[in-house]
């Protein structure tokens, strides 16, 4: 069954990955296009700091020992959606040239309307999304490697604490036999005073 959280996560993976197309599709549009993919992505980060809110509340209700995981994956998020928006930023403020056609298609770097200034932009924006995608992966790995250490510290926990109660029954049992081993010599000796009132 999935979750609420769950839900939040694979609607924010959408949108991030539809903020990521557009920022890429931004710094090669037309004058004309500009306008609306800047409308549309800044429609989509500010949907996406919506379900960052949302989740967070969300958090705050989970079960605690899912807690700390979900907490982890929340402040991923934060930092992905604050990268994307700094990309934003820095696409937006390329001043525009004389494109006056709509293909984004990498073919199109050859075509001589486009000035090296304009080609370099686009490579190095390219280039910046392939960094970004790697740096999520990393984000991603290291998530994954937190999640298997918490599950096995967990585990160890759970043997230590079986371990100390196994340690406690053996010391209870140990009580009971010392007691009545206790009873047992108070028993003798009493008899042998009675032994030798006699």
């Amino acid at each position: 069954m999935v979750t609420l959280f769950e839900n939040y996560e694979q609607q924010y993976s959408v949108l991030t990955a539809d903020i990521t197309a557009q920022i890429g599709s931004l710094a090669a549009s037309t004058t004309k296009d500009r306008r609306q993919l800047i409308n549309k992505i800044e429609k989509y980060v500010e949907e996406a700091q919506e379900l960052l809110e949302q989740m967070d509340l969300e958090v705050r209700e989970i079960d605690h020992s899912k807690r700390q995981r979900c907490r982890t994956k929340l402040d991923c998020y934060r930092a992905e959606l604050k990268r994307l928006t700094l990309e934003y930023i820095k696409a937006r403020s390329i001043k525009q040239g004389a494109l006056n056609y709509d293909s984004t298609d990498p073919e199109d770097l050859m075509d001589p309307r486009i000035s090296n200034d304009q080609k370099q932009r686009l490579l190095e924006n390219s280039e910046r999304l392939e960094r970004s995608g790697r740096k999520l992966e990393e984000g991603y790995r290291i998530l994954v490697e937190t999640e298997q250490t918490g599950t096995q510290v967990l585990q160890n926990l759970g043997e230590q604490r079986e371990t100390i109660q196994r340690t406690r029954n053996r010391l209870r049992e140990t009580d009971e036999e010392l007691s009545r081993a206790s009873r047992i010599i108070n028993g003798m000796i009493m008899r042998s005073a009675q032994q030798k009132l006699c």
